[in-house]
């Protein structure tokens, strides 16, 4: 029966080379799968009988699956558009998490959204980073689940404002123009401010800035005057002095909002002035306030290092959140586990969780994914060899069974 091991081993490992063979196939368009070949080893029995040189008498005895390498080369990049994938480029694993389980690490990255928008794998596991809080991201704090759906962005205090205008030299004193731009309160409420610009002699304006006098506390009137100077240009038609200047400080507001606003502007700092005087018509090309009105996500994207920028309808951008990316000092120890998924072993080392593009992990290519690096005419010619093998270790045991029979029948 020993004349039966060495094949029927044989038998086995081609069976096991096609099994491994069939699952590269039948994954090749599965986002992030990576190639797995089997290697073999010899298996040889050993007694104490010994040749004449004193040597022991080693027999084959066949051979045996010894280890299942995956290969990590990275797969091609394939851009999807949707805002919800991303691909790794470089080294480097996703950490999901299903419910309280243990963490697990994926290079597949064609992730959606749940019920509670968070970034999902397609079997339901949590994508984990770094959550933001009001629009900051701490990658020294806790992972967690990163939400990019059902989000609305605070409203924020408008503290400076900027106008870029030119005033035309041209203008006969007394003769006027205006600016006008809007600024946010700490509720996100809308004001409007009024600029007028005065010429008062020539290359000299003064300017009031103005609110309406309903959006005052109390107030009076048709508008109220919360700032006020004087502009001084050169004979190039550059801002040279600002003189009688008069803070922007606007009183109590009538929607209850915080108080006073004090705005800084708005035209720019002494060495980059945003107004000037020239022989053009007077207009404000641009306006600007660091103040926004409180919004709802209308879209976001994934940045390089990880970081998930969202857009809202009020004009702000935030980060919602950062990504983690996992490395390994030895990927090939990593265990294979379902859903494409890979665990942690001794061999491989234990995670090591941080950020995109530093301590030598990949970067995040955001609206894309990684598609499967097997290669269909490699999987082919093993499965040539494969099938090879299988059908030789079956010659073998039937010649095998032949002789036996013979030999029993020379025995009757």
């Amino acid at each position: 029966m020993g004349s039966f091991a060495a094949p029927l081993s044989g038998l086995t490992a081609a069976q096991d080379q096609l099994q491994s063979v069939s699952n590269n196939l039948a994954n090749i368009d599965t986002d992030g799968y990576k190639d797995q070949t089997l290697t073999f080893s010899d298996i040889f029995s050993q007694t104490n009988v010994t040749n004449g040189s004193g040597d022991p008498i080693q027999t084959g005895a066949g051979v045996s699956v010894s280890s299942t390498v995956s290969n990590f080369t990275e797969g091609n990049l394939d851009a999807t558009g949707t805002a919800s994938n991303m691909a790794l480029s470089g080294n480097g694993f996703f950490v999901t998490q299903s419910g309280n389980g243990p963490l697990n690490y994926t290079r597949s990255g064609d992730f959606t959204t749940n019920n509670a928008g968070q970034l999902v794998t397609p079997s339901g596991d949590l994508l984990l980073g770094y959550p933001a809080v009001n629009g900051v991201v701490n990658t020294s704090g806790t992972l967690g689940p990163l939400a990019v759906g059902g989000l609305t962005s605070p409203p924020v205090e408008s503290t400076t404002i900027g106008i870029s205008a030119n005033l035309d030299s041209e203008t006969a004193v007394g003769g006027t123009s205006s600016s006008s731009l809007a600024i946010y309160d700490s509720l996100g409420a809308s004001h409007t401010l009024t600029v007028t610009y005065t010429m008062t002699a020539p290359n000299t304006w003064g300017y009031t800035v103005t609110i309406p006098s309903a959006d005052i506390k109390g107030g009076t009137g048709t508008t109220t005057t919360v700032g006020s100077g004087t502009l001084n240009f050169n004979t190039s038609g550059q801002l040279s002095t600002t003189t009688n200047l008069v803070p922007i400080s606007i009183p109590t507001l009538a929607d209850g909002s915080a108080s006073p606003l004090v705005l800084s502007g708005p035209f720019g700092t002494a060495t980059n002035p945003t107004i000037t005087q020239t022989a053009s018509a007077s207009e404000t090309s641009a306006t600007t306030t660091d103040g926004f009105a409180s919004g709802t996500l209308t879209s976001y994207a994934v940045q390089p290092n990880g970081t998930i920028e969202g857009t809202f309808s009020s004009g702000n951008t935030l980060e919602l959140g950062q990504v983690a990316v996992a490395s390994f000092a030895n990927t090939q120890g990593l265990s294979s586990a379902n859903n494409n998924n890979y665990q942690p072993t001794a061999a491989s080392g234990a995670a090591v969780i941080g950020v995109a593009g530093t301590g030598g992990r990949g970067t995040v290519v955001g609206g894309s994914v990684e598609q499967s690096n097997v290669d269909i005419a490699s999987e082919f010619a093993k499965l040539i060899v494969a099938q090879q093998a299988y059908s030789s270790n079956a010659k073998s045991i039937t010649t095998f069974n032949q002789v036996s029979q013979a030999t029993l029948a020379m025995l009757q």
